[in-house]
């Protein structure tokens, strides 16, 4: 544990860049994982050969776009003034044909499908909910996945 938190300070001190050390071992799924000073563990669930010790890797990517969303359209809302009280995000991850998305570029294959469902609750008008709404895929984490993203991997 000791040399999973060392590197990840290590390699948070090189930039401003996050950095979040992953470990496992190679028998299971179950995963160890450092994120700045936070500990928590990844898996796989049951169904697929885990032992559902901790959200799943899709799971995490739904919990990053959830917060992300859930932060931003609340920043918004308390920089206007606007009385929004609560913010619940749901989502929910399949895979779809390509030829039953109408709307994407891609025509062949699967395709990764997220459905996010806000809602938000206060007195807020129709134009404001409608703002709040459209604020939300502008949050960093929608802007990430929707984008070209360059990964660079190597043995270290």
């Amino acid at each position: 544990m000791g040399d999973l938190r060392q590197e990840a300070a290590k390699t948070t001190e090189k930039s401003e860049t996050r950095s979040v050390v992953v470990h496992g071992g190679a028998a299971e799924f179950t995963q160890e994982i450092l994120a700045g000073r936070h500990r928590m563990l990844g898996d796989e669930p049951v169904s697929a050969g885990g032992t559902d010790a901790g959200p799943s890797p899709y799971d995490f990517l739904l919990i990053a776009l959830g917060s992300c969303t859930s932060i931003t359209v609340g920043m918004y809302a308390r920089r206007k003034g606007w009385p929004l009280e609560d913010v619940s995000v749901t989502l929910r991850h399949s895979k779809i044909h390509a030829l039953d998305c109408a709307e994407c570029e891609t025509k062949e294959g699967m395709l990764d499908y997220i459905e996010r469902d806000i809602h938000l609750v206060g007195p807020l008008t129709t134009e404001q909910r409608s703002r709040l709404l459209n604020i939300a895929n502008k949050c960093p984490v929608h802007r990430t996945l929707t984008s070209e993203v360059d990964i660079q991997t190597r043995a270290v």
